[in-house]
């Protein structure tokens, strides 16, 4: 998935900057004796990235798609036996029945639902705002995948693991036939090609794991109350831009709650999921609140050179609670549209790992 802040590329300078952090301060444990929590979780792909590395891990986000991607990811650890749906439509070898449900529901037939209704050309070609978030065939489709999964799951057939993990295939198969240049801020006025396609339900990897993993859609500065650890992974939002508005589509896919929306996007209310992170105004005290109350012995903050907060502001916070040292490599910029594209000339930033040992 195309997502603000990915990780993906920086994968290996964050586990080398860790271990590098790890080894100087005589860390003995082994990474299954740890755990590793990764609060602004996102897509789940550092997170996910560690708990490959063995470590139990804890992931949050504000965001519910987030919280869907993040269920299947990281709590998933083994082959979903999907027992209540192979009574009905047969048994098929354990490694396989995930493939098998994802066909299933691949080869339904699509309904006109909330999707369709209010995001594809046809279902607003009579409203105030004709939007074109996705193809008729691939938002009616949507709907009739997204409705089956939740009927499966409320009638009992389905765990909440396969549910999740069910969702999460959704969602990334419908991110990649969105009528979008990147994020959800707006549609294009034209289908373009790979949104032409027909969405591809495929089944997601899992990755197996012997620990305990587990899973939050909740506030981070009041989550850090709750729980504990070894490892605190901090990549919250560098700016004003929000995720919910950015990602409002996945959002509602995700939880199908048939919100009022409006507007020329359809953009529904986000006002409970603003992040004091995007404001310039509260930014430096929540981060401090977060690092004050934060039970965990290592922390690491993701921020780049052109973040709400100073890194001399990061700096003077972190070095309140601990020993503080700092990594940085650049790395090239997400270009979320036109836009963004001409308001930066540069086309790399420069990413800092800011690390705290408390």
């Amino acid at each position: 998935m195309n997502y603000i802040g990915s990780k993906l590329s920086l994968l290996e300078f964050l586990k080398e900057s860790i271990n590098t952090t790890l080894k100087l301060h005589n860390e003995t444990r082994l990474s299954k004796d740890m755990v590793f929590a990764d609060l602004f979780a996102g897509t789940g792909i550092v997170g996910t990235t560690f708990k490959k590395e063995g470590y139990s891990v804890i992931a949050n986000d504000l965001q519910h798609y987030s919280y869907a991607l993040n269920k299947h990811f990281i709590e998933n650890k083994t082959y979903l036996p999907f027992e209540g749906l192979s009574k009905i439509y047969g048994e098929t070898p354990l490694e396989e029945r995930a493939a098998f449900i994802c066909e299933f529901l691949q080869n339904i037939d699509g309904e006109e639902g909330f999707i369709y209704n209010n995001y594809c050309p046809g279902g607003t070609r009579d409203d105030d705002y004709q939007r074109m978030y996705y193809t008729d065939d691939n938002g009616k489709k949507c709907d009739a995948i997204r409705r089956k999964i939740q009927k499966w799951f409320d009638d009992g057939l389905v765990t909440d693991e396969e549910y999740y993990f069910l969702l999460a295939c959704l969602i990334e198969a419908i991110d990649k036939v969105a009528n979008t240049a990147s994020v959800y801020g707006a549609f294009l006025k034209k289908i373009k090609k790979s949104a032409q396609k027909n969405i591809k339900l495929v089944p997601l990897e899992i990755v197996v794991s012997d620990q305990d993993h587990r899973v939050y859609n909740s506030d981070i500065n009041e989550l850090i109350k709750e729980i504990e650890g070894d490892i605190l992974y901090l990549d919250p939002p560098y700016n004003n831009r929000q995720y919910a508005p950015n990602y409002h589509m996945l959002e509602t896919i995700s939880k199908y709650d048939n919100p009022d929306i409006k507007g020329k996007t359809g953009l529904r209310n986000y006002t409970d999921q603003k992040s004091d992170y995007c404001s310039k105004r509260t930014a430096s005290k929540a981060f401090e609140d977060l690092i004050s109350k934060a039970k965990f012995k290592y922390i690491f903050l993701s921020y780049n050179c052109e973040g709400i907060i100073p890194i001399d502001e990061i700096e003077k916070i972190m070095k309140k609670y601990g020993e503080y040292s700092c990594f940085e490599q650049d790395y090239k910029r997400f270009k979320a549209d036109k836009t963004e594209n001409r308001n930066h000339k540069k086309d790399s930033t420069t990413e800092y790992l800011h690390c705290l040992v408390k």
